[in-house]
């Protein structure tokens, strides 16, 4: 079948863009193997999301009533499982517009656009990996013990752990932290590093981290799991912290330790496409070394975010199609939808120094807002770096963190100044009447 593109995968990186191709006039084959929707829909994004919206009620609930309520976790599986079909069937509709066929199967690139799935070849111009990635496990003793599980396997138990100890404090540990501490596991975070959120500015990690300890997590850090064992029915993660041995004790254990690329089957090394620590090396319109194979989202290596990845496919195809845009693929906002909420887009304080930037910093704490107060949430940061009178860092922890953000991004996008931010009116009462000076 001879089309105008390939795309393998039907992820964000990969719907988004088939339908942003047909839109601009191309024919495009979508191959997934799985489930459409990619790991966003599926096992990340929006069940967490879904799952974080229910421990928020259970936390209004509690503060309101005075006690915790009982929890139906039956009840939060079926309504999370609810939002991921009805989602996954809107994909789907979208796949069926004109212009896309999507064809179930295993891809392997034959050569350059030449895509074999299940014996029939596939024919376009150009093709568009977006095959995304898999949960990275450690090789540590015990990995592979029952109830030790990924971020996958989590959203698919059937009963809430009494206690659930999370390897990793990056976005997604933390997430689950928060959710499963609201419905009410004991849980603690063993991380590697000397702070939660390593990417994210250091003022924002470490409130993050010390909110969530007043919620009664606990968190182990500069701790290295040296194994996981099943002792008295339960699972035992020893582990190493500032020299000294520790160990805790769970029903179950996430390992949220980073995402790896899946790039293994796709026949790629053959025709020679560049690979770098597992990933599709890219250029800025997310063309690999040779000509007519772009890689986009996940896979690429860049950034790991379903918002990422669906920017890069649209760049990617205003590549194939010689037309200009104005995206700007080096302001790439981030949240974590933990308790409290984080959200950050642009350079820490650590880049800018590390750069040799001359910078300024602007802290507004929550306090200071109205309606962060009305609303019970008085304990959060507002930070903002500047540059030559120029937005170049946004970075929130608290309610409303990513939406901040999100405004702050789209400054930032079109080159605004604090003096021309301070010009803006906002809403009052609202949390993003913070970023006014």
């Amino acid at each position: 079948m001879k089309t105008d593109l390939i795309i393998i995968g039907a992820g964000p990186g990969g719907y988004h863009t088939a339908s942003y191709a047909a839109r601009h006039g191309l024919s495009v084959v979508v191959i997934e193997k799985g489930d459409v929707g990619g790991t966003c829909l599926n096992c990340g994004c929006i069940p967490t999301k879904a799952m974080c919206h229910d421990a928020e009620a259970v936390e209004a609930a509690a503060r309101v009533c005075g006690e915790r309520p009982a929890v139906d976790f039956g009840k939060i599986m079926e309504r999370k499982r609810t939002v991921v079909d009805k989602l996954r069937q809107d994909v789907e509709t979208l796949m069926a517009q004109p212009g896309i066929t999507l064809v179930r199967g295993e891809a392997v690139v034959q050569g350059v656009g030449r895509v074999l799935v299940d014996g029939e070849e596939y024919t376009a111009d150009n093709i568009i990996v977006a095959t995304g990635s898999r949960s990275r496990m450690l090789p540590i003793p015990g990995i592979d013990l029952p109830g030790v599980v990924t971020s996958t396997g989590l959203l698919d138990i059937d009963a809430l752990p009494n206690r659930l100890c999370i390897v990793g404090a990056g976005v997604i540990g933390l997430e689950f932290a928060s959710i499963f501490k609201s419905l009410g596991s004991e849980v603690t975070v063993v991380e590697y590093m000397k702070e939660c959120l390593p990417p994210y500015d250091q003022d924002i990690s470490r409130r993050v981290r010390k909110a969530m300890e007043k919620r009664g997590i606990d968190f182990v850090m500069q701790a290295s799991v040296t194994g996981i064992s099943r002792e008295d029915g339960a699972l035992r993660v020893d582990y190493d912290c500032k020299r000294k041995p520790g160990q805790a004790v769970a029903d179950v254990v996430l390992v949220a330790t980073g995402r790896a690329a899946n790039t293994e089957g796709l026949g790629l090394e053959a025709l020679g496409v560049a690979m770098e620590r597992g990933c599709i090396v890219v250029d800025d319109n997310m063309q690999t070394n040779v000509g007519g194979i772009y890689a986009v989202g996940d896979v690429n290596g860049r950034c790991m975010l379903a918002h990422a990845a669906i920017m890069q496919g649209v760049r990617c195809v205003n590549h194939i199609l010689g037309r200009a845009d104005d995206i700007r693929l080096d302001f790439m906002p981030s949240a974590v939808f933990s308790n409290p909420e984080a959200a950050a887009v642009g350079l820490t304080e650590a880049q800018c120094k590390d750069a040799g930037i001359e910078y300024s910093v602007r802290k507004t704490p929550y306090r200071a807002n109205g309606r962060a107060v009305a609303d019970e949430a008085d304990g959060g940061l507002l930070k903002l770096i500047v540059s030559d009178g120029h937005i170049v860092g946004c970075h929130a922890c608290g309610l409303h963190a990513a939406d901040i953000v999100q405004e702050a991004c789209a400054l930032m996008s079109l080159g605004c100044t604090v003096e021309r931010l301070n010009d803006i009116t906002h809403i009052h009462p609202t949390i993003a009447e913070l970023l006014i000076g």
